[in-house]
């Protein structure tokens, strides 16, 4: 890997801790909250790790620190999307999709199908 490589991925990694760190914030959890928001899997000095840069956070982690901060997605993390934070009105709707059970989200999918056929 060149110089100009290695940079790239040096700049990668920073953007995406401070993505991390922004999302975090803006739900208003300390490092120790989102770890444990996590179910224990990502401890508080590997999450720290992934907003410095010093590491860089896998597909797995990306998935479930988004799953944890719910206002953004595992792609916005890492980069990848840059739609951002998901406003209030659409957390809410990720939060009560979480909560239901099958049913309840086949019946969701079932709405979406039909306001898709009448748009």
């Amino acid at each position: 890997m060149g110089h100009l490589e290695r940079s790239e991925v040096v700049e990668r990694n920073k953007r995406m801790g401070e993505r991390l760190r922004r999302a975090r914030h803006a739900r208003g959890l300390s490092l120790s909250e989102l770890a444990a928001e996590t179910g224990g899997v990502l401890e508080k000095s590997c999450i720290s790790n992934y907003e410095q840069g010093i590491r860089r956070m896998g597909i797995e982690q990306a998935e479930l620190l988004a799953q944890a901060l719910v206002t953004v997605s595992a792609q916005y993390l890492l980069c990848l999307d840059d739609d951002g934070f998901l406003s209030e009105e659409e957390r809410d709707v990720v939060e009560r999709l979480r909560r239901t059970d099958a049913r309840g989200r086949e019946t969701v999918r079932a709405v979406l199908g039909a306001l898709d056929q009448l748009t």
